[in-house]
């Protein structure tokens, strides 16, 4: 079939690749759904493309996926050194340096990744690798995916992170208009309309249906793939049948042990074309085909079939636990499931699969044996676990529930302390301070009565937090040194590890130095391979970081716990990092990079509360600034939670937002009267420099307030009046936003004031620069800058009249030696401002921009 409204993408990869022929490399992310033609695009595009070295690699869709599989694929294709390297069972860094080199040649490689969103984490590290390093490369790396089956995975965080790379392009392709699906119908007599609608415009589906007859079948994919089967012979459709049961990768000899194998039975499957084939395997050419595949087989025969493999994978000592267990489920073999389900839970939870771990459990529990109550209490427990690392919580909770139900009716005394302490946890995450609180004194009273141990130890730092949230700080400290001590005489790493992380976050909440305390957790856990203990000291280490104000200490850690915590889908430590990271964005004046980290983790489906704090505060203080709407209810809805977490940290940082821009718009007594209480609710039980975010407000706004000694030396400076030495200080923390910020308030001078105001301009803080002019004219001074222009401001994105202009014509598909014809301007203008367009709009590429575009309503 015709490849449709694709030209302009084609044109595009014509121009990444001639940008590649002179040094600068590209990665281009080619994305859409199953189906809408990723292959077909680069298949035409090589085509078209001369006088290039073509490389192609695949990742598998199995349950396991093959290792860097794509590069093995490349390196058979071109031989030399990495072909070596592959079959001598090289180290990984080898195989990636080699793998570079093969990009690295004199002339252009075009190297072609598919199916990304199969990837395995050495795959997803390999793209990071390469993305890299491949700016200054003649190569040209294609990478396509199905967007449609991104969760909050290593991919999508992979995706994130070469969106910052120079050499990142990306490519979504969009579904075919009407009038396309009605070119590809021709003149068949068919209602095109309805064959959109129906398909959705994906070029597959319609293709699809056209070739089977469509609307003579009904419109689905298993009436288009039935309507296939139909034409074959009774043999090759059972052939497919098993073949559609073992995956969408099907090893032949797997096959023939379940099935007749013949070549004849092959070559018939492979004229279906619903198939293709390797020298040793088979696959379905889409997803969509094997699932309709499988769905059209009898149930009885179904169930047969997983049976035949169970046994020919058992015989063959296969003992991969999620393969046998999905096959013991699917022949309704009971005694497999509880023997392989919970293995297969054990072993991805140990591999850091936590979804494929909690998928699991839950086959397990479907199975369970109804008189074993215990054993189904510890599934429960163990899918909790799984639910809480994935960010899951209230799922969490009420798998802990009810395990709890259980072990007390049971008289389960040291699964019920630990269900308990576990269940306080999960409440915290969930901003329910009180019943944390609460779920942990239990979790105490349960244990105490047993003899001192590591169940005990968790419990009593689990109670440590409450009382030190609750203003009980001494005795919290207290708790958590005996606990150290205890841990230590037990030689439990883990103990030691989580009371060295309490207690640095103690120290630094209460003014002294607590970072070395948590550096020593992360050591430790490190050595001792404690990953959840490990994960929690990067998040505690990160966040003390940004709260004593060593930013770019913050920044190397968010790298590095992220890189740790996504390897092994911790998600809810992954979403604590990144609100931390947005924070320090915030602080740092990159504004625009914490506004989309901040929406991207509240954009994730059923986000826990507590990952919700950071986003929403930070959003809220962004937008207030900018005088943009909606700014007071995201605050609030921040407030609200930090006081259901019952923690004065989380309060007062909302607090101090709220004193700011109330002050900002004019009403300084209400910012006084937001001031005065939160400093009150703060004194003595938050780290100093969150208690002077509160007290400068009051010294500003003349409180009359006796303020402490020792407050950081931002503050102190201004309070002392050394408003110049103040700012001094924020500049050399990188807080470019509070040094303009004191200027406004405190300076008398034309040049000081101007100099903040042009740095509020350049933030886009149109609600502070107004402040600041209203402070200008108070102090009588003149000629005060305008600030950008209205039209600018108003403009979508802030784009101006040309760049709109230039937009439009973008999104008509247009290069730019068209839109220079069309404006009247050279082509090295239209350049410029087809990059300004990019930047502003927040896009990588001109058929994103066409997207944005339409969004925008510029070009309609």
């Amino acid at each position: 079939m015709e490849l449709l409204e694709r030209s302009l993408f084609l044109d595009t990869l014509a121009s990444y690749a001639a940008e590649a022929r002179h040094g600068s490399g590209r990665l281009v992310l080619v994305s859409g759904e199953s189906g809408i033609g990723k292959t077909a695009l680069v298949e035409a595009f090589q085509a078209q493309l001369h006088a290039a070295r073509w490389l192609w690699g695949a990742c598998d869709g199995l349950l396991t996926p093959r290792p860097l599989g794509p590069l093995f694929d490349i390196a058979a294709q071109a031989g030399g050194r990495l072909s070596e390297l592959c079959g001598q069972g090289a180290t990984r860094d080898e195989l990636f340096g080699a793998f570079l080199a093969e990009l690295d040649s004199p002339a252009l490689t075009v190297m072609v990744i598919e199916d990304v969103h199969w990837a395995d984490e050495a795959t997803i590290d390999l793209l990071r690798f390469a993305g890299r390093r491949l700016s200054r490369m003649k190569a040209l790396v294609l990478v396509t995916y199905r967007d449609d089956e991104l969760g909050d995975d290593p991919l999508r965080l992979l995706l994130g992170d070469l969106a910052t790379q120079r050499a990142t392009r990306r490519m979504g392709l969009l579904p075919l208009s009407d009038d396309a699906v009605h070119a590809l119908a021709g003149q068949r007599d068919l209602d095109t309309a309805e064959l959109c609608r129906v398909t959705g415009g994906n070029p597959f589906l319609v293709c699809e249906a056209i070739e089977a007859g469509w609307p003579a079948v009904p419109p689905t994919v298993r009436d288009v793939v039935g309507a296939r089967l139909a034409r074959t012979n009774a043999p090759v459709r059972e052939t497919l049948q098993a073949a559609a049961v073992i995956g969408a990768s099907i090893d032949r000899d797997l096959l023939a042990s379940v099935f007749d194998g013949s070549a004849a039975l092959l070559d018939g499957c492979l004229r279906t074309g619903l198939v293709t084939a390797d020298a040793t395997s088979l696959r379905f050419r889409h997803e969509l085909i094997r699932m309709a595949v499988a769905e059209g087989i009898a149930p009885h025969r179904k169930g047969e079939l997983h049976a035949r493999l169970l046994a020919v994978l058992v015989d063959a000592g296969k003992t991969d636990p999620a393969v046998l267990a999905h096959h013991a489920e699917g022949a309704g073999d009971i005694a497999a499931i509880r023997r392989y389900a919970l293995d297969a839970a054990r072993r991805s939870a140990a591999l850091g699969a936590h979804r494929e771990a909690a998928a699991q459990y839950q086959r397990a529990l479907r199975h369970a044996d109804p008189a074993d109550r215990r054993g189904q209490a510890g599934l429960q427990e163990g899918l909790a676990a799984e639910y809480a690392l994935l960010d899951r919580l209230d799922d969490a909770e009420a798998a802990l529930r009810t395990a709890l139900e259980v072990r007390r009716e049971l008289g389960d005394a040291t699964p019920v302390g630990e269900d308990l302490g576990m269940l306080s946890g999960v409440l915290w995450q969930q901003c329910r301070g009180e019943e944390s609180i609460r779920a942990a004194e239990e979790s105490l009273r349960v244990l105490q009565s047993l003899p001192p141990g590591p169940e005990l130890a968790m419990a009593r730092i689990n109670v440590a937090a409450g009382l030190w949230n609750t203003g009980r700080l001494a005795e919290a400290l207290d708790d958590i040194a005996q606990m150290l001590d205890l841990g230590k005489e037990l030689r439990r790493a883990d103990v030691v590890s989580q009371a060295l992380i309490m207690r640095g976050a103690f120290l630094v909440e209460s003014g002294q130095d607590g970072i070395g305390s948590v550096e020593q957790a992360l050591r430790l856990a490190l050595d001792a391979n404690l990953e959840d203990e490990a994960a929690d000291a990067y998040v505690s280490l990160q966040d003390n970081l940004v709260s004593v104000q060593r930013l770019e200490e913050a920044q190397r850690c968010y790298r590095t716990g992220m890189a740790f915590c996504e390897r092994r889908e911790l998600r809810w430590r992954t979403r604590c990092m990144r609100g931390a990271q947005a924070d320090t964005l915030l602080l740092l004046g990159r504004w625009d990079e914490a506004v989309n980290l901040c929406n991207e983790v509240l954009t994730i489906p059923g986000v826990s509360s507590s990952n919700q704090l950071y986003p929403l505060r930070i959003l809220g203080t962004i937008r207030g600034r900018r005088g943009e709407p909606g700014y007071a209810e995201l605050l609030d809805s921040s407030a609200a939670l930090a006081a259901g977490i019952v923690s004065p940290v989380w309060v007062a940082q909302v607090r101090a937002v709220r004193a700011e821009l109330l002050w900002v718009s004019g009403h300084p007594r209400l910012a006084c009267q937001e001031a005065r209480e939160a400093y009150e609710q703060a004194l003595g039980r938050v780290d100093p420099w969150k208690l002077g975010s509160l007290a400068i407000w009051l010294w500003r706004l003349e409180a009359g307030v006796d303020l402490p000694d020792g407050l950081p030396e931002p503050y102190a400076l201004e309070i002392a009046g050394d408003w110049q030495g103040s700012a001094a200080a924020w500049a050399r923390l990188g807080r470019i936003y509070d040094a303009a910020l004191t200027r406004v308030v405190s300076a008398q001078d034309d040049a000081a004031l101007r100099a903040a105001l042009a740095v509020l301009d350049e933030l886009g803080a149109r609600a502070t620069a107004a402040a600041a002019r209203r402070r200008m004219r108070e102090l009588g001074m003149t000629s005060i800058p305008r600030g950008p222009r209205t039209a600018t401001r108003a403009a979508p994105a802030g784009l101006t009249a040309r760049e709109q202009e230039v937009l439009a014509l973008l999104s008509q598909g247009l290069a730019d030696k068209e839109i220079s014809q069309r404006l009247f301007i050279s082509e090295r203008t239209v350049h410029h401002h087809v990059s300004a367009v990019l930047s502003k709009i927040g896009v990588p590429s001109r058929t994103a921009a066409a997207r944005e575009a339409a969004r925008l309503g510029i070009g309609s």
